[in-house]
C-alpha cells in the first residue's frame, strides 16, 4: 500500500467536514428536538451535542430548520421508501403501517409534525418546507398507486393524487392533529377500503 492510497479525509475543528460531522449534526438535532422541543433547540445546542464548532455547521446550514430538513429527507428516504413487491394490495398494507409507525412513534416523526408546526406561522419556511419535504413525501405516498396502474392492477385513469390524499389522509390526520393511536388494524381497514372500491382484494399486513 502506497502513501497515496488512503483516502483524503478534511480535519477542521473536530470532525471538519466529513460525512461523519454531517450525520452526528443531524442526529443531534432529531436527538434535541425531542428532549426539548422546537424552541429549545438552537445551533449551539446542536454544535454542542454533535462535537463540532458551530462554524463548521454554518457552512453547511444556515439555520435550525435547515439542519431539521435535512435530518427529515434523510430518514423519510431510509425509512418510508414504499415497498414494491409486484402486489397492490400487500405494497399498501405495508406502506400505510410503515407510515404510521414513522409519523407517530420515531424521532424523525417528531421533527417532521415540528417543521409543521412552523411552517404554520412563518410564510417562507412554509414555502421552502413544502418544496422541499412536502413534494418529495407526497410523491412517495403516490409511489405504490402509480406503479399498481403501470402494472394493470388499478384503472388506468385513476387520479392518483387524489386517491392518495384520500388513503393517507386520515394516517397524517391522527398524527399531526388528534394523536390518536395508529394501530395496524387502522391502517389496514385503509387499504382495505381504498382495495375494496377498486375491485382489489385485501391481503394481511407483513
Amino acid at each position: 500500500m502506497t502513501a497515496a492510497t488512503p483516502a483524503r479525509r478534511h480535519h477542521g475543528n473536530r470532525h471538519g467536514r466529513s460525512e461523519e460531522a454531517r450525520q452526528a449534526v443531524l442526529e443531534a438535532a432529531d436527538d434535541l428536538l425531542v428532549e426539548k422541543g422546537f424552541a429549545g433547540v438552537t445551533m449551539e445546542g446542536i454544535a454542542a451535542r454533535a462535537g463540532v464548532a458551530k462554524q463548521t455547521i454554518y457552512r453547511w446550514w444556515s439555520t435550525k430548520t435547515d439542519i431539521l430538513m435535512d435530518a427529515f429527507l434523510q430518514d423519510a428516504t431510509e425509512d418510508l421508501t414504499p415497498p414494491d413487491s409486484g402486489d397492490v394490495a400487500r405494497d399498501l398494507s405495508e406502506y400505510l403501517r410503515r407510515l404510521a409507525w414513522f409519523l407517530g412513534e420515531t424521532d424523525s416523526g417528531a421533527v417532521f409534525r415540528a417543521l409543521i408546526a412552523q411552517a404554520q406561522h412563518d410564510p417562507a419556511f412554509a414555502a421552502e418546507f413544502r418544496t422541499r419535504c412536502l413534494d418529495v413525501q407526497r410523491a412517495r405516498d403516490r409511489l405504490p398507486l402509480e406503479r399498481a396502474v403501470r402494472a394493470g392492477q388499478l384503472p388506468a385513469g385513476l387520479d392518483v393524487p387524489a386517491e392518495t390524499d384520500r388513503l393517507v389522509g386520515p394516517v397524517y390526520y391522527r398524527a399531526l392533529v388528534t394523536g390518536e393511536p395508529i394501530a395496524h388494524a387502522f391502517t389496514d381497514s385503509l387499504a382495505e377500503a381504498f382495495l375494496h372500491h377498486h375491485g382489489q382484494a385485501a391481503r394481511p399486513g407483513s
